[in-house]
This record gives structure tokens, sequence and C-alpha cells, in this order.
């Protein structure tokens, strides 16, 4: 899953001990774009926070895994962020070397996009046989 927007607030680092020795964990919000802006509270694990090097006020697409669990029957979301891009920028901060598009859109070169289901491709521009 993606989001992207707006790093509006970066918590206290967070770190102790474990069964495998010292760990951290940094904790972001998020603000995303649109009508119905929303905040969005994702973290970032061990030497991971140095590499991305997020800072406040930054515009970034981040990638993340979601995933829930149960604890004396009440339920917990960890939102663990594993890319970040800066839109704009010459490569990603993860290491890959996604250029961005003219006018900062890393999404915009998705116009044939293959459909898993057909076998085929499929245009983004809304030319396919579907009903609806």
């Amino acid at each position: 899953m993606e989001l992207s927007g707006k790093i509006v607030q970066i918590l206290e680092k967070q770190t102790g001990e474990g069964k495998n020795g010292t760990w951290e964990k940094q904790e972001y919000i998020i603000e995303t774009q649109g009508q119905y802006p929303k905040k969005v509270c994702f973290n970032i694990w061990g030497a991971k926070i140095a590499q991305f090097n997020i800072q406040n006020g930054e515009f970034v697409n981040i990638g993340v895994d979601l995933e829930s669990r149960e604890y004396n029957g009440r339920w917990y979301t960890d939102v663990r962020a594993w890319k970040v891009d800066r839109p704009g920028a010459a490569g990603s901060a993860s290491g890959g070397n996604q250029q961005a598009t003219e006018g900062g859109d890393p999404f915009a070169n998705t116009a044939q996009v293959e459909d898993p289901f057909s076998g085929g491709s499929s245009s983004s521009d809304g030319a396919d046989d579907l009903p609806f």
C-alpha cells in the first residue's frame, strides 16, 4: 500500500531491549492530500530511520505494510514503512533509481498495466470492455 502526503509531526524515538538485543522505533504523522485530508501515524524500525532521514514538513510517498494483532481481546494495527520516495528528487531514499516525472507525479507513467486476470494488458484511459 502507498501513502502520499506531508510529514506534519515526528514523534519521540522509542528504544528498548528485546531478546534479540536493542531496538529503536520512530513514529511519524503524515497528512494526505485531497478534498478530505487524513492523518496517519506510521513507523520505521532500526537502521532505516537514519537511511530514510525523514524531515518535518517534507512531502513524501511511502510504501507501507499493514498488520493487525489481537492482545487481550483488543486489536492493534501497525503501519510500518518499508520505502520512502521524495517526489521531484533525482532518486529515492530506498536506494532505487525511480525518476520523478515532469510535474512531480511518480505515477504518471502508468498508462499500460498488465491485467492479471486476462493475461493481456489494458489501457488506463478507460477504454475497456467492462459494462460498468
